[in-house]
């Protein structure tokens, strides 16, 4: 029998990862992705609370939409663990709205189509699919033909079908990339508050990347600010002003402090 500090030289070094703080809905650790030979993100470590909207703020250049991608599988990394709820990817329920909700559309598909197609690939039934379909209706207050094809579509009902399909499966976390840089205002209202209205209904934490501070707060419980690249985090600010929140909480002490002390970190790091 070999002595046992021999079977320890022999065995490999466990990974390094130490679970994130009670209430952790992902947990990333030493995420590292280099593009052309530099670092874009190195050793990077990150917990985000489950239960909550996080918001993604930071230089441009820094990586927000790349950190989310990588999050939710759609780049590979080049190193780190992510785990949700201690679970791998493959076994988590993800949502994702994509900026360019036009090109996430599938045209051959009608409208009510492209919202069920996520719980086809799932196996619901018919009825299943007709009841969940209902129930993201009503919610959404869905006042367009759903039967119309995507391209016959307002680019803000074009955002409301996706963001409807990224929710019909109910996923247990939902990212958004820039959800609203494409949409007038009135409409940037509207899936706003529709956002929050699910938020509040369900629970389902969001994690949204935001080129514009005031959004990027008013929908927040948290403010992740990012750094220049190499990407860090800057500072994490916590959110506490109650849901709902209307056009009153922007001028609300917590709202305006938040957004002051947001913007504060990020002219720091924009002139570093």
């Amino acid at each position: 029998m070999r002595p046992a500090t021999m079977l320890a030289e022999l065995e490999p070094p466990a990974p390094r990862f130490a679970p994130g703080p009670a209430g952790t809905h992902i947990t990333i650790r030493g995420l590292t992705k280099y593009f052309a030979g530099w670092p874009l993100y190195e050793d990077f470590d990150l917990d985000i609370p489950k239960g909550r909207i996080v918001s993604v703020f930071g230089p441009n250049g820094c990586g927000k939409s790349t950190l989310i991608n990588m999050i939710a599988g759609l780049i590979p990394v080049d190193a780190g663990q992510i785990l949700f709820d201690g679970k791998s990817l493959a076994d988590t329920k993800v949502g994702y709205v994509f900026q360019n909700y036009r090109e996430a559309m599938l045209p051959w598909l009608r409208t009510i189509d492209n919202i069920a197609y996520p719980l086809k690939l799932e196996g619901k039934s018919p009825a299943e699919i007709n009841r969940r379909m209902e129930e993201l209706v009503a919610s959404f207050d869905v006042k367009f033909d759903l039967r119309r094809y995507p391209y016959e579509l307002s680019g803000g009902q074009q955002q409301t079908a996706s963001i409807m399909r990224a929710l019909a499966p109910r996923p247990e976390v939902l990212f958004l990339d820039e959800p609203f840089s494409a949409l007038d205002f009135e409409m940037t209202l509207f899936i706003r508050e529709k956002l929050q209205e699910v938020f509040m209904q369900t629970g389902t934490t969001m994690v949204l990347v935001s080129h514009d501070l005031e959004e990027a707060v008013y929908l927040a419980d948290q403010v992740l600010l990012l750094t220049k690249r190499p990407t860090r985090v800057a500072e994490i600010l916590q959110y506490d002003d109650p849901r709902p929140r209307t056009l009153e909480t922007l001028s609300g002490a917590g709202f305006i402090a938040t957004k002051k002390k947001s913007l504060e970190i990020f002219q720091r790091e924009v002139r570093r």
